[in-house]
Parts: structure tokens; sequence; C-alpha cells
């Protein structure tokens, strides 16, 4: 009984909770940069990845929400074959050139400048690269179980509406 009053509780607070960005945020409103002008930083990948050719990575950072919760950045990498461990969700975009990725259950695809991918965090893939990738990659911490499920049973009962592109 007492679970059933506390979950309870708690999505009657999340389906009136209101977002707050308070006046004084350190977070601007409005981040706008073209890729191509963010200053690169090497950003090496952890070398038992690695599984062949020396393949050269770097990023930069381009906003991160104010909750550390988001984060959006540029990443690219020379030539090689790496696993890749997806802590966060991670949507890419790619800028330049091309990468074959096989994700863990075996799929596989060629991403080519243009294309759009998504890689569910706690996940690996496999990212074989012939020349260079470079990509826009928007990551999203993923909620812990209990509050995952608390923010879905907020959704269901809320009434619908559309916000932004994901409505």
């Amino acid at each position: 009984m007492t679970w059933q009053i506390w979950a309870a509780t708690a999505a009657a607070a999340a389906i009136r909770y209101k977002p707050y960005v308070p006046e004084n945020s350190a977070v601007k409103p409005f981040v706008g940069a073209c890729p191509h002008s963010l200053e690169m930083q090497p950003l090496p990948i952890e070398p038992s990845w690695v599984l062949a050719g020396n393949p050269q990575a770097r990023a930069a950072s381009h906003s991160k929400a104010e909750d550390q919760c988001a984060a959006t950045g540029v990443w690219d990498c020379t030539a090689g074959t790496f696993r890749w461990f997806f802590g966060w969700d991670e949507t890419v975009v790619i800028l330049e050139g091309e990468v074959h990725v096989t994700a863990e259950d075996g799929t596989e695809r060629t991403l080519h400048r243009g294309d759009v991918a998504y890689f569910k965090g706690g996940t690996w893939a496999t990212w074989r690269i012939d020349s260079y990738v470079k990509k826009i990659a928007f990551l999203r911490k993923p909620f812990p179980a209990p509050l995952a499920f608390l923010y879905r049973l907020r959704n269901m009962l809320r009434p619908k509406q559309a916000i932004g592109l994901a409505g």
C-alpha cells in the first residue's frame, strides 16, 4: 500500500511539473555555430578497443544542457576499426566521409554524409572507417529505470502536446 501511495504521489508531481530555468542560468538559451569552426581537441580511443589500424579521434563540444543530461558535439576520426561503447543514448549525423557500423545484434549499415543514426546507451558497436569520418553527436543521458518508468507513466496520464519535432 505504501508503494502505491508513493507512486501516485510521484506521478501527480510529475504531471504538474513545469520546467524551471533560473534567470541567472549559465546555459545560453541559444547556441549556434558552424561545426567546422569548433576547435577540435584530441580524444584518443581506448587502446583496448582498437581492432585494426591507428584511428586518431578528435572532438569539440558545442553545447551542454544545464542539467548535464544532454550534450551536442562534433567528433572526427581517421582510418581504423574499433569497438565503441555508447554510455549515453547518441544520435549522429554524418557530416563528411563514411563509417561501416556493426551493432551488437549483428545489424550492419554504412553511414554516409547526411545519414542519421541512433545508438542506445549501454551498447557496443564496431566502427570501421576506411579513410575519415566527421559527425555531429547529440547525446542524452538515459534515466535510471525507476525514474524512466515514472516519466513514461506521467506521459501516459498527460494530455498530448506538440513539443518541437518530437511532438
